[in-house]
């Protein structure tokens, strides 16, 4: 069993920068690919970046590609997001996720089992 706390959401102007971390516990952080997501209102959960058990293997959505950036520390149990030059279409509850044991690298969300409560992120133009 593993439990995600994420933080590091709130509320930011169009072009600034936030850092959200997500913290694991209950399970071997390290055997996990990990994963954000983020919900609009009125919108399907949908993909923002993944990686694989040592941060190896990233990839992201177009939308948000060279804009943000996962990273993760086995050391310290935690995957973050790095966002930069944010949108106000960023706005959306950002949740992370860790997939079942085998999963090497997934953009699929039925692919992740365990999933943290969310943090608000909202832009302002």
């Amino acid at each position: 069993q593993v439990q995600l706390v994420e933080s590091g959401g709130g509320s930011v102007q169009a072009g600034g920068s936030l850092r959200l971390s997500c913290a694991a516990s209950g399970g071997t952080f390290s055997r996990y690919a990990m994963s954000w997501f983020r919900q609009a209102p009125g919108k399907e959960r949908e993909f923002v970046t993944a990686a694989n058990w040592n941060g190896g293997s990233t990839g992201y959505a177009d939308s948000v590609k060279g804009r943000f950036t996962i990273s993760r520390d086995n050391a310290k149990n935690t995957v973050y997001l790095q966002m930069n030059s944010l949108k106000p279409e960023d706005t959306a509850v950002y949740y992370c996720a860790a997939g079942q044991r085998g999963l090497y690298y997934s953009r699929n969300k039925n692919d992740y089992i365990y999933w943290g409560q969310g943090t608000q992120v909202t832009v302002s133009s």
